[in-house]
Formats: structure tokens, C-alpha cells, sequence
């Protein structure tokens, strides 16, 4: 099975994830999970890649660059983690995938959403595009707020690091994306365990 968590910043797609982890390990299942970002992955290499991609608000990497260095780290990942894991029928569970691309760097930098689309599709194999199960977390603004300043040091990030004006531009996209992509949304409003148990009665688990 092969599930895929996007959203917002601060959404709690690491959080519920974790909790997917926990939840097929009691059944006694075998599960890989990764964040496509790579900032936790111990490769040395994918590291390297994130931290290009995770520094300081200071960066001035350009956002054609920085679509490149996503894709480095999504096929890198991929290769090395999920295609042996899904060819091995264990779980594979992701946080965040392409269409993140496609809304910080398209609809929130500018990149063409074309030439994104393009290079994932001849870069990435079929069995990435098609998820098992796929879900967009979503949450009230003021809410996200919170989050992100109960997470301290990580607004720090690139992205985090911008207004409030190019966090709503994000929302939107997301909101365009799901429709566009056919992508289902789930408010995750309340306790990390409440939404826990909506999300499985969501995904009928």
C-alpha cells in the first residue's frame, strides 16, 4: 500500500503519519516512511540536498533551481526507499510529494506549473503518480499560526519565513491543486489522537 500526506505547513502531516506508522506496526506490518523534504533522512547526500532547500530565509537560491533540487531529492528517495519497499508489498508512507512543487514553487514562486509537471512526469515512474490512498490536510489560518510558533527555530525555514500575504497565496493553491488533481481535503482540527481516528474512519482502516 502505498499512502501519500500533503498539506500546508503545519497541518500535522508528520504527526499523522507517525501515528499510520505505529498503527500498521501493530498489525504487525512492515512500513517505510519518509518526509519527501529529506531534512530527517539519514543519506548524507539527501541531507546535503535539504539543507540547500531548508536554509535560512536569507538564500538566494533561484526557484527553477530549487524545483531541480526537489526532484533530486523525490527520485533519490524513491529509488532507494519506496520502489524496494512496495516491490517487497510493504507499506509506504509519504509526506509530502510533487504537488508540493507544484504549489510553492508554481502557484507561489512563479515557476511555470507546465514545466514542473513535465520533468516530475518524465523523471518519476507511473507508481508514484498513483497512491493507494492520498489526503490534503488542511487547517484555519489562525490555527496554522500557532503551530508554526509553537514550532519555534523551523519558521525559520525559506518558506515559513514569508508573510502572511504568500501563506494565503499557499492555501489557495492547495485548495486549486485538490480540485484540479481530484485530491481529497481533511481538516485536522482538533487533538492529534481525534483526528488520528477520523482520518482511519476517512480511509476506512
Amino acid at each position: 500500500m502505498f499512502i501519500v500526506i500533503e498539506g500546508q505547513d503545519a497541518t500535522g502531516k508528520d504527526t499523522q503519519a507517525a501515528k499510520l506508522v505505529e498503527f500498521f506496526k501493530a498489525q504487525g506490518k512492515n512500513v517505510v516512511h519518509y518526509s519527501e523534504s529529506g531534512t530527517n533522512s539519514e543519506d548524507t547526500f539527501i541531507q546535503q540536498i535539504a539543507q540547500l532547500n531548508y536554509g535560512s530565509h536569507d538564500s538566494n537560491i533561484d526557484p527553477r533551481t530549487r524545483v531541480l533540487l526537489y526532484l533530486v531529492n523525490r527520485y533519490e528517495q524513491w529509488k532507494k526507499l519506496a520502489e524496494p519497499a512496495l516491490k517487497n508489498d510493504d507499506i509506504v508512507i509519504i509526506t509530502r510529494n510533487w504537488l508540493s512543487t507544484i504549489i510553492y514553487e508554481g502557484y507561489g514562486t512563479g515557476v511555470s506549473r507546465q514545466v514542473i509537471a513535465k520533468l516530475h512526469h518524465d523523471i518519476m515512474p507511473d507508481r508514484y503518480f498513483n497512491p493507494d490512498k492520498i489526503v490534503i490536510l488542511t487547517l484555519s489560518d489562525e490555527e496554522r499560526a500557532k503551530r508554526l510558533i509553537s514550532q519555534g527555530k523551523r519558521s525559520e525555514e525559506f518558506f515559513k519565513s514569508k508573510d502572511g500575504a504568500f501563506q494565503k497565496k499557499l492555501n489557495d493553491a492547495y485548495l486549486k491543486v485538490a480540485k484540479e488533481y481530484n485530491v481529497p481535503t481533511f481538516d485536522t482540527t482538533g487533538t492529534p489522537d481525534e483526528v488520528f481516528e477520523r482520518l482511519k474512519a476517512f480511509w476506512n482502516l
